[in-house]
């Protein structure tokens, strides 16, 4: 049973060992010549300004936090979509019920932002 996996572990360690070989050379064989321009961090072809650690609005967390939520709904929503007529046919309303709860409380979650004005950008 494990002679089976022979191959597959002498794939990995091949990989592991061609891998490390390739990086171990680059740095080994490479141009090294570092200059105060070189170490600078790249922001869109400017110099770089301010401090690393500048607050962010909260508004952006809000749009990435409902970005997450309704990316999560997608994927659970559509393939249920997809077989709601066979489990519709097997199930009947069980196959409803569930989802419409899952999507209520997902709308109610949405309404609440709303009406907080979490999606105002004053």
């Amino acid at each position: 049973m494990i002679l089976d996996y022979i191959p597959i572990f002498l794939v990995l360690i091949f990989s592991a060992i061609i891998g490390g070989a390739i990086v171990f050379s680059s740095k080994l064989f490479g141009p090294y010549s570092p200059n105060k321009i070189k170490q600078l961090s790249y922001e869109s072809g400017k110099d770089p300004v301010g401090t690393t650690h500048e607050r962010i609005s909260v508004k952006y967390y809000l749009v990435a936090m409902l970005f997450i939520i309704f990316d999560i709904e997608v994927i659970y929503v559509y393939p249920w979509a997809v077989q709601f007529k066979t489990l519709f046919g097997e199930h009947g309303l069980f196959a409803f019920i569930p989802m419409l709860i899952f999507l209520i409380v997902l709308e109610l979650g949405f309404l609440y932002i709303f009406v907080k004005g979490g999606l105002k950008w004053d």
